[in-house]
């Protein structure tokens, strides 16, 4: 067990112990502010304050982070430890002292609080990855909070070989956005007659004959690629999560089937019997009413309760936009990741609950990050099917090497481009993953730092 002595506790404090102890090392702790209790406790000793209390302690420096209930600027210097990068340094070189406060370090990180700080836009009005720390220090690929918490976990043990403590389970999710169900069918003659014309007068004749084959069944619709999908989650046993645009009209950014639309509706009805299934709030639903009205619908169609969410776009802000999430009555959410660039937006592979920074509390609304996204791949990075595959096995390793858990986004329309050659991609991604799978085991190998 883990005794953590502090002067007084905070709900910062007590969140982030919650998130190390509880959730990542899986290890009993406590927090107590008597100090001869913490003298005389059998097992690890962490000061979190200022002055030694006992010859047998670690000290971890506190930065003061975790006491304050203001949110405001503070100083950041990252660092090197082994080539590990850091921030809030140890002022002390003693071997009873940790190199960092690495629980402030962690919260600041996981909560996203540089988000709650005045910052610039992107032109989508969303918090962008260049002004964020991960990006600027060049640790946005790496889930820098897991790597910490694991050496943190070794010297724990270093200092106790009693001390014992155990990693989650690697977890590997697929998860997929359909914000265009299909590329051609069951969009209603004005919709299929005014592409069509836009076809014709941007003389791309290829398009039209392909949209021409298509609606005469003649050709499968290039965005079905549902049934290939569900023969790639049997083959190698996964289970994805599918996440529905069900806005109620039309926009710029909300093209999908209206869910009015009877092919719609069995296609939602379809993967609810088979996956997990979530709504993808619209881009019009900064409104609380309408995300509150589209769960209705995808519960009335799926007949299944709509708990999960990741928002269209990645556009959500913070506190703002978990809030409307919770009020909504959606308990987990897959939008922690950047549409602008692939990595780590909270610097961590693992789920954990949103800690609401303006109201200091933690909250009920759990986060799953994601770190890949095929359309960032394609019109953000710019990388070709072969680049994005190297890119997509790198994030898949890298969570599993920190025993935490990969989850990838990919669109069904996307899948559809054969130029792009996406499908081939994704499919050789799967079978390599399976195949170097097998092998670990086989030869009992384990992934660790």
């Amino acid at each position: 067990m883990v005794l953590i002595y502090i002067h007084k506790s905070s709900p910062r404090l007590q969140y982030i112990a919650a998130f190390i102890f509880k959730e990542i090392i899986k290890t009993p702790y406590a927090i107590t502010s008597h100090a001869d209790s913490f003298k005389q406790f059998d097992g690890i000793k962490l000061n979190y304050t200022e002055k030694k209390i006992c010859e047998d302690e670690l000290r971890v420096p506190n930065s003061g982070l975790l006491f304050q209930t203001v949110i405001k600027e503070q100083p950041i210097e990252v660092f090197e430890i082994n080539s590990i990068k850091a921030f809030f340094r140890s002022s002390s070189q003693n071997n009873d002292e940790y190199p960092f406060d690495i629980f402030s370090a962690s919260f600041y990180l996981l909560t996203r609080y540089e988000e709650y700080l005045p910052h610039k836009k992107d032109n989508y009005g969303r918090y962008s990855h260049k002004n964020s720390l991960a990006f600027k220090e060049n640790f946005l690929q790496i889930p820098l909070i897991n790597i910490w918490v694991n050496k943190f976990a070794e010297t724990l043990k270093i200092r106790d070989p009693k001390f014992e403590f155990r990693m989650p389970n690697f977890k590997y999710h697929p998860t997929y956005d359909i914000d265009i169900a299909w590329s051609y069918l069951h969009k209603g003659f004005a919709r299929s007659t005014v592409g069509g014309i836009q076809a014709i007068l941007g003389l791309k004749i290829n398009t039209l004959t392909q949209r021409l084959k298509v609606l005469s069944g003649s050709k499968k619709d290039p965005f079905d690629n549902y049934g290939w999908l569900d023969e790639l989650h049997q083959l190698y046993s996964l289970t994805p999560i599918y996440f529905f645009l069900v806005a109620e009209k039309n926009g710029l950014y909300d093209k999908n089937i209206l869910p009015t639309s009877t092919a719609m509706q069995q296609l939602i009805k379809d993967h609810a019997e088979k996956y997990a299934i979530g709504l993808h709030p619209s881009w019009r639903s900064v409104d609380l009413s309408l995300i509150k009205k589209e769960k209705e619908t995808l519960e009335q169609i799926s007949r299944v309760e709509v708990l999960k969410s990741r928002q269209h776009y990645i556009r959500f802000n913070l506190p703002e936009g978990y809030r409307r999430l919770i009020e909504a009555g959606l308990s987990d959410d897959y939008s922690m990741g950047y549409a602008t660039s692939n990595g780590f937006r909270a610097s961590v592979a693992s789920s954990h609950f949103w800690y609401n920074l303006e109201k200091q509390e933690q909250t009920t609304l759990r986060i799953h990050p994601f770190c890949y996204m095929d359309s960032t791949s394609i019109f953000q990075q710019k990388l070709s099917a072969e680049e994005a595959y190297t890119e997509m096995l790198y994030y898949y390793n890298t969570c599993k090497k920190i025993n935490g858990t990969f989850i990838s986004i990919l669109h069904n329309n996307l899948l559809g481009n054969d130029k792009k050659k996406w499908k081939d991609m994704y499919g050789q991604f799967l079978k390599t993953i399976e195949r170097t799978d097998t092998e670990t085991q086989s030869a009992g190998r384990q992934f660790n730092f």
